[in-house]
């Protein structure tokens, strides 16, 4: 009996032992995510035939393609996004709920990854005082970083500050931006106290007068963008200096009425200058050319800055992916040349989707509007007024949340006839007479809630953080958003339309396949804490995508 006891103990430990023996070589060398904000999983459906072969079609056909993957929390913004993306959490756990959001402290509208504390690192003056520090989860990458005794490199590259921030994480070596006075990418003291020699040679190249020195036009012959709807299209923002939203764009005319190096971003050719910097910074970084695993990240953050001026449906957009195909395939190619096909594992996605032109769908007989903040803030104070004349019970409004005066509320209900239980009732029961307004959540009844409640109410639990977010959340019906413009678009919603993103998995560790169960994006941070053989971010609520490992 002891002999069996023995053997048997050996059989289950020695096996035990076999199987969480990892060596350097079950990793991959590299681990490259890519985040493409405001794109649609659509998208790679609807522009699939005009791809070429080493891009987008790639990924799809030698990776993984989980074609359910939705944002499980609202609102659907872009520094929540990254933040979910890489901590494997929502806003509800890691506190970042919008990309700016009223400080409750000091009564200020704050920017998710301001930091009075820094300064900007590679030229005299910008946006620069920025860090993580308002991220209150690690991310995959500073698991990296702890596993490996910080001896990972981990780069976060974007052109909006926390695109490239919040996925380096609060141990990221470094986070580089660009700088539109400038046209250069820069950094926080937060990371160093001067740019890399790498980062000041590419600088150098000046490669942004390059690019506005051209024309943008279709990439293809303009009648065969089907896939989208006219060039001349009035649910457009024009560009300054143009009097139609049409093609061509001639840079060198329209660079100074644009803001000079700010008309880049509204290019697809920022897509270019991130791409080569990404290059540049798998170079001089020299990533994945050790047995230790490093991890790149790459925010392409043009596609919202032109899908929020004209919409989903409009050419301006498809060439944009068209030509970020091509950006993807570079990328790829460079990857297998510096890193070698088979040593890196790469994931794409998107922060969150985007909705379509509200007015283009009423004039298209669908349900949709537009919501004016300002216009309901006013007449909401001029409804509690009828009921506490002369009291100020509203410190903010803003992202489809209500901030309550606390101050007001600091006396005896008894005495002072205020209870917040009562105003924050009054608050939804006039909310529920506007027009737009599908419902309404206060924070008693969100902070009881159950993290895992399903619906439009779960998503709202999910995105609401009880020391940030506001006492009184409002949902809109599916179509409306917040806006003062009947052209161009926005995101932010519950609804479908902007929590369908990409999932792309590829590379080392990833077979070929495709799966439509539901994966909400908090599954991505485990997936690759899985591949990397590291543990979960410290506030992960989410899962390893099954399918993968079966």
């Amino acid at each position: 009996m002891r002999v069996y006891i023995f053997a048997l103990t050996f059989i289950i430990f020695g096996a035990a032992s076999a199987q969480t023996t990892v060596s350097i070589s079950d990793r991959p060398k590299l681990v490259v995510g890519i985040v493409v904000d405001q794109m649609r999983q659509e998208y790679l459906y609807r522009y699939y035939n005009k791809f070429g072969n080493d891009g987008f079609k790639r990924l799809i056909g030698d990776g993984f393609m989980v074609k359910n993957a939705h944002y499980n929390y609202t609102p659907t913004y872009t520094g929540p996004g990254h933040a979910s993306v890489y901590t494997g959490t929502t806003p509800a756990v890691h506190g970042i709920i919008g990309n700016d959001f009223y400080n409750k402290k000091n009564g200020k509208m704050v920017n998710c990854v301001e930091d009075s504390l820094q300064k900007i690192v590679g030229v005299a003056s910008g946006n620069g005082d920025v860090s993580p520090w308002r991220l209150l989860s690690s991310t995959v990458t500073d698991e990296l970083e702890l596993f490996t005794q910080k001896r990972a490199k981990v780069i976060g590259l974007s052109f909006k500050d926390r695109g490239a921030v919040l996925p380096a994480g609060h141990l990221g070596d470094a986070a580089f931006w660009f700088d539109s006075g400038t046209g250069r990418f820069v950094s926080s003291s937060y990371y160093m106290s001067k740019l890399p020699d790498w980062t000041e040679k590419f600088n150098s190249l000046n490669l942004p007068d390059k690019y506005l020195s051209q024309e943008w036009n279709t990439l293809l012959p303009i009648e065969q963008y089907t896939e989208s709807g006219p060039d001349d299209s009035p649910y457009e923002k024009k560009y300054a200096g143009k009097t139609k939203p049409t093609f061509p764009y001639n840079l060198p005319q329209m660079r100074k009425q644009n803001g000079n190096f700010d008309l880049l971003y509204m290019t697809p050719f920022a897509n270019d200058y991130l791409t080569e910097f990404a290059k540049a910074a798998l170079e001089g970084e020299k990533m994945g050319k050790d047995d230790i695993s490093d991890f790149l990240c790459v925010s392409y953050s043009t596609t919202d800055a032109i899908g929020h001026a004209v919409g989903p449906n409009a050419i301006e957009v498809e060439d944009t992916y068209l030509r970020l195909d091509r950006n993807i395939a570079d990328l790829l190619k460079t990857l297998d040349k510096e890193v070698g096909a088979g040593n890196y594992t790469l994931f794409l996605t998107a922060d969150h989707a985007v909705a379509d032109v509200p007015q283009y769908l009423k004039d298209n007989k669908m349900p949709a509007g537009y919501y004016n903040e300002n216009y309901v803030q006013a007449k909401l104070n001029e409804y509690l007024n009828g009921y506490f004349p002369g009291k100020k019970l509203i410190a903010n409004v803003s992202n489809e949340q209500i901030f309550l005066n606390q101050d007001a509320f600091q006396g005896n209900p008894k005495s002072t006839g205020l209870d917040m239980f009562i105003v924050s009732e009054l608050i939804g029961k006039y909310l529920l007479t506007v027009e737009g307004v599908a419902n309404y959540y206060t924070e008693g009844l969100l902070r009881q809630g159950n993290y895992n409640d399903g619906g439009v109410k779960g998503s709202v639990i999910r995105g609401y953080h009880p020391k940030r977010s506001g006492d009184v959340v409002v949902v809109l019906e599916p179509g409306w958003f917040e806006s003062g413009s009947i052209q161009g678009t926005t995101h932010g919603s519950p609804y479908t339309y902007d929590t369908n993103v990409p999932m792309l998995f590829y590379g080392k560790g990833i077979k070929k396949g495709v799966s439509v169960q539901y994966h909400p994006i908090t599954d991505i941070a485990p997936t690759i804490s899985a591949l990397l053989n590291i543990k979960f971010p410290s506030g992960c609520t989410g899962n390893p995508v099954s399918e993968l490992f079966e």
